[in-house]
């Protein structure tokens, strides 16, 4: 584990450094990426402004739940971006070189990108998310904000994992770009708002089939104390943390097990 941290680390450094070249395209690249986040936030924002409440919920609530989020997403994008590409460094060939290092492919995967996009999106989710603490009404304590990093770090692993499975798939299928999209804008649509405006079975079906709640609905309500409208038990909430362990391991070990049958782009 500590030589493959290095690795990721000396790896992913690299990538850095090669993609802060050019000044000018790490300036337009991260605006795009926050350009792009802040649009979501301005039309809850609207929405917030014409109704006053969605399901309940204040626009400090909402920018909390946003936020929440929108770090999440951001902290797998920063981490391990280069994972979501994987059908095209499959069909490129790039697999086949990474699996001739003795370095985890995983690894290699994650650190294969030069885009600073997701710090982009990072900056807006730590704008946001500063926004919303300050207007949200929250009880905090030492226990609270221990819950809140480890939800964060939890939804992070959620979405990861997702994306990870889909590795896996590219591996037997090789063109999972729309599967992808598809998956990515779920979490992306669904996660950024209550589930409680849908009905239980909807709000059942983001919990244990796409585990949508699990990235900030769920943590979300209950640090801010609206577990009531919950149509699963409100002690779920307290799970994101070991949700996304469990989770991310589940979907490593089956790309780890999907890689044990690649025979290359050419077979």
């Amino acid at each position: 584990m500590r030589r493959e941290l290095r690795l990721y680390l000396i790896l992913r450094g690299a990538a850095l450094r090669a993609a802060t070249q050019y000044r000018g395209n790490v300036l337009t690249t991260m605006l795009a990426g926050a350009a792009y986040q802040g649009s979501g936030f301005a039309f809850v924002w609207v929405l917030l402004h014409t109704f006053g409440t969605v399901a309940g919920w204040s626009l400090g609530q909402i920018a909390f739940l946003y936020g929440m989020r929108l770090l999440s997403h951001a902290l797998w994008l920063v981490t391990m971006d280069g994972v979501g590409f994987s059908d095209v460094a499959i069909r490129e060939g790039q697999l086949d070189r990474m699996l001739l290092r003795p370095a985890n492919p995983l690894v290699q995967l994650a650190t294969n990108t030069r885009s600073l996009m997701p710090f982009g999106d990072l900056s807006m989710a730590i704008l946001v998310f500063g926004i919303a603490l300050t207007v949200a009404d929250v009880d905090w304590s030492p226990a609270s904000v221990l819950f809140l990093v480890l939800a964060v770090i939890g939804g992070a692993l959620v979405e990861a994992s997702v994306v990870v499975m889909i590795a896996g798939l590219s591996v037997r299928i090789l063109d999972t770009w729309a599967f992808r999209l598809m998956m990515l804008d779920a979490f992306d649509t669904l996660g950024s708002y209550p589930l409680s405006i849908f009905g239980s079975g909807v709000q059942r079906t983001l919990t244990y089939v796409l585990p949508v709640a699990f990235v900030a609905f769920l943590p979300a309500s209950v640090v801010l104390g609206r577990t009531g409208q919950l149509a699963v038990p409100a002690w779920l909430g307290y799970l994101t943390p070991v949700v996304g362990a469990a989770l991310f391991t589940l979907a490593y070990l089956f790309w780890k097990r999907q890689l044990r049958g690649y025979q290359g782009v050419g077979h």
